[in-house]
């Protein structure tokens, strides 16, 4: 195995000090034209890369951002396999850091000290966290003396850090109104654990916002929660929609991965949607409007969420003040109308 080339092949090979490299492959202007083309002709030919570790550690910055995610089933993996909205989200965040040279990490999160321990071992200039944030990991993100973005968060206590959030609350009472101005006057909610999730809650505050505004009232038996967000959850819930003996014409769920494992159980027990079911989903997921039928849904776009929150970040990185207005992004959220709700 060959040998890998270190900063003194490189100058030795071009005739120069190690200096002299160091000031040519950081940019620095203090060496001739002459130098700078020898020392990259010393590289290619040598296949010299920078140890970017070492150069991280001297220089305490590392050009490396962390994404940290909710932990599944001891893996990170799995959240990319359930829920297709963190590949949407992800994907953002790589462009924008990919586009202002940083590169990203991806964890799940395990226990506060854990993900603390992660972000240093890592030198980490940054840090994007999706999911809920419980007041024991923010005691110890408060250690940390980096930018940290948080997604979707509404507890007081997490004021101290950047957030970009959606219009949740709207997105819920769109979702309703749509139902309900098709005539549906029993909508179930299909959720998350309520007193778990702010986020879902602050939808479930704009769904009964819209049932008041019309005079229906809300039945609480049409109230239906989850544990997680997976296409086999949605299908589970499905089941006992159909079992349920209240009468429903129409369903708001929080997530499009819910709505469609939802459509599916419909369609297994031969029910049509939306013959007999109307649905609207929450997210407008890409796969969203390819299956059958299409998915009426809130649509909040993803990509952007991802795109803020990396440029919210690295900004907080890049910047010389040292207290800096914590922000808080909210973007908007609409009705896309497709073929999985009717008029009655």
């Amino acid at each position: 195995m060959n040998k890998k080339a270190t900063i003194r092949d490189v100058a030795q090979y071009a005739g120069v000090s190690t200096a002299t490299v160091s000031y040519v492959l950081n940019g620095v202007d203090k060496v001739s034209k002459n130098t700078i083309i020898k020392v990259h002709e010393a590289v290619e030919h040598l296949n010299y890369y920078p140890d970017f570790t070492a150069i991280s550690l001297s220089k305490r910055k590392s050009n490396l951002i962390g994404i940290m995610l909710p932990l599944i089933e001891d893996s990170p993996a799995s959240v990319f396999k359930n829920n297709l909205y963190y590949n949407e989200f992800v994907s953002g965040v790589e462009l924008v850091a990919r586009n202002r040279e940083f590169d990203t990490m991806i964890a799940g999160v395990g226990n506060p000290e854990e993900c603390r321990q992660w972000v240093k071992k890592r030198n980490l200039d940054g840090l994007i966290f999706l999911g809920m944030f419980p007041k024991k990991l923010y005691k110890e993100m408060k250690k940390l003396d980096i930018p940290i973005v948080l997604i979707d968060t509404y507890e007081k206590y997490t004021d101290l850090f950047d957030n970009v959030q959606v219009m949740d609350e709207l997105g819920g009472y769109l979702a309703a109104k749509h139902l309900i101005n098709l005539g549906h006057k029993s909508i179930a909610f299909v959720a998350t654990n309520l007193k778990l999730s702010p986020v879902d809650e602050k939808r479930y505050f704009g769904f009964k916002k819209a049932l008041k505004e019309h005079g229906i009232e809300l039945d609480k038996n049409l109230i239906f929660e989850t544990s997680d967000i997976t296409f086999e959850i949605g299908v589970n819930v499905g089941e006992r929609i159909l079992k349920t003996k209240q009468e429903l014409t129409g369903i708001v769920t929080v997530s499009d991965i819910l709505a469609i494992g939802i459509v599916k159980a419909f369609q297994l027990k031969g029910k049509q949607v939306p013959k007999d079911y109307s649905v609207v989903g929450f997210d407008d997921l890409s796969i969203s409007k390819y299956i059958t039928p299409s998915l009426t849904t809130i649509r909040q776009d993803i990509f952007e969420k991802g795109r803020s929150a990396a440029d919210l970040l690295i900004n907080s990185i890049q910047s010389s003040a040292v207290d800096m207005d914590h922000q808080t992004v909210e973007l908007p959220v609409e009705l896309v109308i497709r073929n999985s709700t009717r008029e009655l």
